[in-house]
């Protein structure tokens, strides 16, 4: 019996051109206890295409979002310092550009553990979180953040606004990514939004992980990795338009995308006008919306998996060991991809407490604690999430006999 191919989730145009396999993986979240080591994990195809139709380039749910995203979540957003400064400088920048005050509403999706609203909160400004994962929610809500543990969409934004919580503020901080169904989603958000309020989105962007090789990124909780004018047609679908953009340095290159209803008449400003030419001229320029941006991205995930292998293979038959340092998903990609287990690399530290005492899925590599990582004298060292190698390495400046690595987009000493 033929197989039909998986379809679209924004135009819904049947999903035939590959960009990259990355082989059957277990999700990249799904963190063992020692008693789960004995029992079977359920692994997925981890195959990304470019809808042709469309040009999002996604992956197909082949596990649903409740499924990926449980209660015991482990990703604690507050575990990284930097990523909190991040937050904190936004919403001094967001205030002031759009005048928030003790008489506006945020809502934040995806809110994790109250890592952005505790500074909305800090200036006086009614905020909720919204936060399908149990333990993150209960955090927050240490915090005095209001949080509501369900899913968004068009269905929770219409109880909201029924019930006058309307937002003059919507913040959506590296989601969109993990939604399956992208296009309730953003209707949602329109529905929600005041009228001459704001959406502002943070996302991975789609040119930055193509030119940096950054095919760990990739993993069974992103769903779709998104382009601005992929966003942009998304977008106008939802009754949303862009107004504005903004490049970030954050996981490798993000976009932030600031958007506005269609009906409220909110018109970009020249400068914000040129920020959105510029960044759809190089989309257009690397051939985004045809099969050339994409040729040749397999054969440079695999060189860079190969180069790790190397790596690490070198290190043990000099009798050394290479040490992990962050449990990140976008480590397990890399890990299971290469097929890296215990024999080439032992340990990986992670300061999530969520995270220690735990085993990375497939690999079964165990997570410890970075004193006690620190006490088995660590030499050379693989941060695993890449985009905080600085973050990493300043944490360790007293141990001057310490050499840092990255794999991607390929192996390199930091």
């Amino acid at each position: 019996m033929a197989v039909s191919s998986p379809c679209c989730r924004h135009c819904q145009s049947p999903l035939e051109q590959e960009v990259i396999d990355l082989g059957h993986q277990p999700p990249s979240n799904a963190y063992l206890t020692a008693e789960q080591l004995s029992l079977p994990e359920i692994t997925y195809p981890l195959k990304v295409y470019v809808c042709t139709a469309c040009w999002l380039v996604q992956l197909p749910a082949h596990a649903a979002a409740d499924q990926l995203f449980t209660a015991d979540y482990a990703y604690f957003s507050s575990t990284s310092s930097s990523w909190c400064d991040h937050a904190r400088r936004y919403v001094g920048a967001a205030c002031e550009r759009l005048g928030l005050g003790a008489d506006s509403f945020v809502v934040e999706l995806a809110s994790n553990d109250g890592y952005l609203l505790q500074y909305v909160r800090e200036r006086g400004i009614p905020c909720l979180g919204i936060e399908p994962t149990a333990a993150t929610a209960a955090v927050a809500r240490t915090k005095g953040i209001d949080t509501i543990e369900r899913f968004f969409g068009v269905a929770l934004a219409e109880e909201l606004v029924d019930g006058r919580q309307a937002a003059d503020l919507i913040v959506a901080n590296n989601v969109l990514a993990h939604v399956p169904d992208i296009n309730d989603f953003l209707a949602g958000m329109a529905i929600l939004l005041k009228p001459a309020g704001q959406v502002s989105i943070e996302f991975p962007h789609l040119l930055e992980l193509l030119q940096g090789n950054q095919f760990d990124t990739i993993y069974h909780e992103h769903y779709s990795y998104i382009s601005l004018a992929v966003l942009q047609r998304m977008a106008g679908h939802a009754g949303l338009k862009l107004v504005d953009v903004e490049r970030l340095p954050t996981h490798g290159g993000s976009l932030r995308v600031w958007l506005a209803r269609c009906d409220a008449g909110l018109e970009s400003d020249a400068a914000a006008q040129d920020r959105l030419a510029a960044i759809l001229g190089a989309e257009s320029a690397a051939g985004l919306t045809s099969l050339q941006a994409y040729a040749g991205f397999q054969q440079r995930a695999e060189a860079a998996k190969h180069g790790l292998l190397r790596f690490l293979l070198n290190a043990r038959e000099r009798g050394a060991w290479v040490m992990g340092y962050g449990a990140a998903a976008k480590g397990n990609t890399l890990l299971n991809y290469a097929g890296v287990s215990r024999d080439l690399l032992p340990v990986v530290a992670d300061k999530a407490a969520s995270k220690i005492g735990r085993f990375l899925p497939a690999s079964h590599i165990p997570v410890i604690s970075p004193e006690e990582w620190l006490s088995l004298q660590p030499q050379e060292v693989l941060v695993l999430p890449w985009n905080l190698a600085e973050e990493v390495k300043s944490a360790f400046r007293d141990q001057p006999a310490m050499t840092f690595y990255r794999a991607i987009p390929g192996l390199e000493r930091i």
